[in-house]
């Protein structure tokens, strides 16, 4: 069966016959694939990320820049969608057409690394959440903790492996569940806001001796933006379950419409929150400091409104993940960029195989959080990292077809309009390499690394050539940052669980 055809796979179906027609993903279900896999343990926990390394100013700086660039990200998704019915699986179909099979693969591999390690950084987020009711679990990240997390990842397995259909349906409830708190939260920080409380500080310069000063205001907006990236990982959504929409259009408007809603929802949460408690005392709440600013507003009962709402969100957010990162290896199986291995389904159609070496990989991530002082803020900074190729590659894939022509009749004005759209949300993600930082960079190199190793095979199984022309400069490039990192790892220069 070709991969573009594919549309019982994963469905929970059996294989139809030629009387019967595949159900397809409408809008609503694909909107609550966007802002599912968007409004996550990270909407719940912006106080103190944003407020960590950032003034107020800062904050509303970093938010204007995000807004924009995701927005021309959301629209590159919305045209591609539109432009290249043909390519299906999102990010890594655009990148793979448009700059070849290598870095069409590390692309997949980039997005698959992030869902996987996102899904970590939820797990421990949910089990610090639950310390809020139950002392025993500490900072999510202890042995009870990881026991906790080890079998809800395995239940969610048995719930994705009995077909998309279910785990659907499940998405969508806590979707619309998770909301709740949020909306208490904001309506509550409206009520409580103190003006003086924003204005003290704003600029983050401190008084005459020091005292507050958060360095300067690129300093400051730098360290805000992988946090925003974090909490808008998986605007994608709808594009990689494309072949899967009823209508090819709604892929555009489930993309935007979750945008401008997550958008909002996540301005008001980190702002509201600087008008209810000072700079230092949000940089010190523990996850998720929402909590801790929800309880100052109406006590302790707040707090716990707001852990449970986590614990909803996560779970949800954690359910639409591994739908995601399964359906990545498992296409890339099918179309011969993974090892054909990945590709296979069980008897409802499901990706087994795939879900089989997410989970493994979540599993062992999970054991290695035991070593991490702040193991969701390491892990959601990796999987922000791991997914900026896919980003960038996908913008640029956009400006290419623009400046080209491809797909464009002639005259077309929507060109000029998408070259602008494409050569910003690039630029947008070549920025956010560089706030990155090198640390996150080297390490990161590590992780791409042994993916080396996976595309080799999936090329010997169909007997071609590993690389080809600037291939092999691009793997040369991993290999050297990956030692470069395991060397500097090895005398103490960097460390990977902080």
């Amino acid at each position: 069966m070709e991969v573009g055809m594919s549309t019982t796979a994963f469905t929970g179906e059996r294989q139809k016959t030629a009387s019967e027609t595949p159900t397809k993903l409408t809008l609503l279900p694909l909107i609550a694939l966007v802002v599912g896999s968007m409004i996550g343990g990270g909407a719940f926990n912006l106080p103190s990320d944003m407020s960590r390394q950032a003034s107020p100013a800062a904050i509303l700086i970093g938010w204007l820049i995000t807004g924009v660039g995701m927005l021309m990200l959301a629209f590159v998704y919305q045209g591609l969608a539109v432009r290249k019915p043909d390519l299906n699986a999102g990010p890594y179909a655009y990148a793979k057409a448009g700059f070849g099979p290598f870095v069409g693969f590390n692309s997949a591999w980039g997005y698959w690394l992030s869902a996987f390690l996102g899904n970590v950084a939820y797990a421990v987020a949910i089990f610090s959440a639950l310390s809020h009711f139950f002392p025993v679990f500490g900072g999510g990240n202890n042995l009870a903790s990881i026991l906790g997390a080890s079998i809800c990842l395995w239940l969610i397995h048995v719930l994705v492996l009995g077909g998309i259909r279910q785990a659907a349906f499940v998405n969508i409830v806590t979707t619309v569940a998770k909301l709740v708190p949020l909306m208490a939260f904001i309506l509550a920080a409206i009520i409580g806001f103190n003006w003086d409380k924003l204005a003290f500080n704003f600029w983050g310069s401190g008084d005459a001796q020091g005292v507050g000063n958060l360095g300067s205001i690129l300093t400051q907006v730098k360290s805000t933006m992988l946090v925003t990236l974090w909490v808008f990982i998986g605007i994608e959504g709808a594009s990689v379950y494309s072949a899967r929409a009823a209508h090819r259009s709604d892929v555009g408007r489930a993309t935007i419409i979750g945008f401008f809603g997550a958008l909002a929802i996540y301005v008001m949460i980190s702002l509201l929150a600087t008008g209810v408690l000072t700079q230092p005392e949000l940089a010190a709440q523990k996850v998720p400091s929402m909590a801790g600013v929800m309880e100052a507003l109406v006590g302790r009962w707040g707090a716990s409104l707001v852990n449970l709402g986590l614990i909803v969100s996560v779970s949800g957010a954690f359910l639409s993940w591994t739908l995601l990162c399964a359906e990545i290896p498992y296409t890339c199986g099918r179309d011969g960029t993974f090892p054909k291995w990945f590709g296979g389904e069980n008897q409802n159609g499901s990706p087994a195989h795939s879900l089989w070496a997410t989970n493994l990989l979540i599993q062992a991530f999970l054991l290695l959080s035991l070593f991490s002082k702040s193991a969701y803020q390491f892990f959601y900074l990796i999987a922000s990292v791991a997914i900026l190729p896919p980003y960038v590659l996908s913008g640029a894939y956009a400006l290419k077809l623009a400046m080209s022509g491809e797909g464009y009749a002639d005259g077309d004005r929507a060109r000029n309009r998408d070259a602008i759209i494409g050569l910003v949300a690039t630029l947008y993600g070549l920025w956010l390499v560089y706030a990155a930082g090198l640390g996150f960079l080297l390490m990161c190199a590590v992780l791409f690394a042994p993916g080396i190793l996976v595309y080799a095979k999936a090329r010997a199984e169909h007997g071609e050539r590993v690389f080809v022309g600037y291939e092999y400069v691009v793997a040369a490039g991993i290999i050297i940052l990956a030692i470069a990192a395991a060397w500097l790892m090895w005398t103490g220069r960097l460390t990977p669980f902080h």
